[in-house]
C-alpha cells in the first residue's frame, strides 16, 4: 500500500495519457447525460469526477450504485461500466440492463466478465491500465473518467491542470512519506490523534466526495469506524448531536477538509462549525489541500487522507491491504447465487 502511495502522481499521469489513446466511437459525445456504474472503489472515481465538473457539464453527470437503472436512463443516454475486477455484480446487471434501453455503452475493467461482455456485444473497451487493489488505482481511474469526459466535448480539456496537479502530488507525497518523521508529517501526526476515537470528516462542495473517500479508506485500510458528513446539511441536523451520548463526544474526532476555493458561506460554516465542536469538547482538526486549481485541490485532499489511513492501519496493528469481511460477503452472495 505504501508503494501505491507513492505511486499517485504517476497514476494520475499514466491514466490522462492512455485514455488519449483510446478509440471513441462517433457520436458519443451526443448525450443527454452520463451515467456511471460502479461500486467501491470502481466508483468513487466518477464521485469525484462528477463532482468536479458539475459547474460547466453540459449534461448531468449520474453515478450509479446498485442493480437497477433509473428510469431516465434511454438511447439518448451514455452509460459508462466502471469494475476493476470486471466480475461487479451490480455493474453486470445495470449494463445489461442499459442494452435493452439502447443506452450507448462504455466498459473499463481490467478483465473479467465485463471484458467478455463487451468483446460480445461489441462495447468499446478500455482496459485499466494499472496493477493494484481499485481503492489503491484511484488516481488512474480518475483520469481515465475525466478524460473520456474531456474527449466527449462534454468538458474542457484539463490537461493543464493534470500537469499542474501531478507536480503538486510529488511534493505532498514526498512530504507525508514513511521517511518524514511525525513531528514534520501532516499525515503521521494525524493519525495519531485519530487513534482509538471515532472519526468523522466533514465536506463540502468540492470536497464533500473527498470526505466520503476520507471514510471509506478509513474503512478498507485502518479497519476503523468512520463516517462523513457534507456541509451545509450538517449544520440543520448533525451540530445538535454533539451532546449526547457524551462518551462518543469524548471519544470522537472530526476532520473539517477546507480548501480556499470552497464557496465563501462554506468557509464561515467551517468556522461556525468548529467553534460549535469546541463548545462540545469534541476534539477536531481541519486539513487543507494544495495548489490552484479545483483539480489539484481535490486530488492533494485525496491523497493526505490515503496517507492518513495508511498511518492509522500500522497504529491498529492492521495490514492495509487485505479486506477479509468483504471477500466473506462476496462468497456468501456466490454461494446464494
Amino acid at each position: 500500500m505504501r508503494v501505491y502511495l507513492q505511486g499517485w502522481p504517476e497514476q494520475l499521469r499514466q491514466g490522462w495519457r492512455d485514455i488519449a489513446g483510446f478509440p471513441l466511437p462517433e457520436g458519443y459525445g451526443g448525450v443527454s447525460r452520463v451515467v456511471i456504474l460502479g461500486m467501491g472503489g470502481s466508483a468513487i472515481g466518477g464521485d469525484l469526477v462528477r463532482r468536479l465538473v458539475a459547474g460547466e457539464s453540459r449534461v448531468p453527470v449520474v453515478v450509479h450504485r446498485d442493480y437497477d437503472l433509473p428510469a431516465f436512463v434511454d438511447a439518448n443516454s451514455l452509460v459508462i461500466a466502471s469494475s476493476y475486477s470486471g466480475n461487479t455484480e451490480e455493474v453486470l446487471t445495470a449494463l445489461s440492463q442499459a442494452a435493452r434501453l439502447g443506452a450507448r455503452r462504455i466498459a473499463i475493467s481490467s478483465g473479467g466478465k465485463l471484458a467478455e461482455v463487451a468483446a460480445q456485444e461489441g462495447i468499446p473497451y478500455f482496459r485499466f491500465g494499472y496493477q493494484a487493489p481499485p481503492r489503491a488505482g484511484l488516481g488512474y481511474g480518475f483520469a481515465t473518467l475525466l478524460g473520456l469526459l474531456c474527449r466527449l466535448g462534454l468538458v474542457k480539456d484539463r490537461s493543464a491542470e493534470i500537469a499542474e496537479t501531478v507536480k503538486v502530488l510529488e511534493k505532498v507525497c514526498w512530504e507525508l512519506n514513511e521517511n518524514v518523521p511525525a513531528d514534520r508529517n501532516l499525515a503521521k501526526k494525524l493519525a495519531g490523534k485519530l487513534h482509538g476515537r471515532l472519526i468523522v470528516v466533514y465536506g463540502a462542495g468540492l470536497l464533500s466526495e473527498v470526505a466520503f473517500r476520507w471514510k471509506t479508506q478509513f474503512n478498507e485500510n485502518s479497519k476503523a469506524w468512520a463516517f462523513c458528513e457534507q456541509l451545509p446539511e450538517l449544520n440543520h441536523n448533525a451540530v445538535l448531536g454533539y451532546e449526547f451520548p457524551k462518551e462518543i463526544s469524548r471519544n470522537a474526532c472530526v476532520i473539517l477538509l477546507r480548501s480556499p476555493l470552497l464557496h465563501p458561506r462554506h468557509l464561515l460554516r467551517q468556522l461556525v462549525t468548529a467553534e460549535l465542536l469546541g463548545r462540545a469538547g469534541v476534539v477536531y482538526d481541519i486539513v487543507e489541500g494544495e495548489g490552484q486549481s479545483p483539480l489539484s485541490q481535490m486530488m492533494t485532499s485525496t491523497v493526505i487522507g490515503d496517507y492518513v489511513s495508511y498511518y492509522l492501519s500500522l497504529l491498529n496493528k492492521t495490514d492495509p491491504g487485505p479486506v477479509p469481511s468483504i471477500d466473506y460477503l462476496k462468497k456468501r452472495l456466490e454461494e446464494e447465487r
